[in-house]
């Protein structure tokens, strides 16, 4: 089966086809890092294989990994579609202490977004589509995907 899985992959995409993405942030206290990630995805990981390590998929196929270890200062941001940027801005700032932050949009840029540190300094961001047809056609489509697992 894995074989023949793998052939159907090579025929659809070979080696050049990208399937899943990982993006790893890491953090010097990893107790506090699980808590402060729990309350910013809503949700407990998906996947802790070792100490000092813990994976959630955020949609199919692209998982945010938490490592224990000296944070990259400065990389990023990662930013999250979500349904409503000023909702969730409002909850990280109750529920995280997060200093408030501004919502940007531009004319020529289909969404507005925002963007924060967690208190390691790694940079987080969230997006909402401006267009509201624009944002349930793609949250649709996420959906979709999960109801195919």
């Amino acid at each position: 089966m894995i074989l023949a899985n793998y052939i159907i992959w090579y025929e659809i995409g070979g080696a050049d086809m990208i399937y899943e993405m990982t993006v790893q942030f890491r953090v010097l206290d990893m107790k506090k890092g699980l808590w402060w990630y729990e309350t910013l995805l809503n949700k407990k990981p998906d996947f802790i294989p070792h100490e000092g390590f813990a994976e959630w998929e955020l949609i199919t196929g692209c998982w945010l990994q938490l490592a224990k270890g000296s944070p990259s200062i400065g990389s990023g941001p990662i930013r999250l579609g979500v349904p409503d940027l000023e909702q969730e801005r409002e909850r990280l700032i109750t529920e995280l202490k997060i200093t408030p932050f501004d919502i940007h949009t531009r004319k020529e840029v289909p969404v507005k977004w925002a963007t924060f540190s967690d208190p390691w300094g790694n940079r987080i961001g969230y997006f909402e589509y401006i267009d509201e047809h624009e944002k349930e056609t793609q949250i649709k489509k996420v959906i979709k995907n999960k109801l195919r697992r």
